[in-house]
């Protein structure tokens, strides 16, 4: 899976690694519907460094993205226009 990240750049996760993700995508969800700011930030500050962990792409990458989480700065306000009803990472 291709994971983009607004303004930094696309990250490669092996399929290995969906499952934790998709757990990390939904406690975000999760602490956005509860309106918590501390806890969003918390929870997609953890998001984003998982997605890091991955193997970042060249910036010639032309393939698509299969998700495209906001950038790090995000507010709750902005994120929560943003998420669907199953979260940023597509099941």
């Amino acid at each position: 899976m291709i994971v983009r990240i607004a303004t930094e750049g696309q990250y490669r996760l092996a399929d290995d690694q969906l499952p934790r993700l998709q757990e990390l995508d939904g406690e975000v969800v999760a602490a956005a519907e509860s309106g918590d700011p501390e806890r969003f930030q918390r929870g997609f500050a953890e998001l984003l460094e998982f997605v890091r962990s991955g193997e970042l792409l060249d910036d010639a990458h032309l393939g698509a993205s299969d998700a495209i989480l906001p950038p790090p700065d995000v507010s709750l306000d902005e994120a929560i226009r943003e998420f669907d009803a199953e979260g940023l990472i597509p099941s």
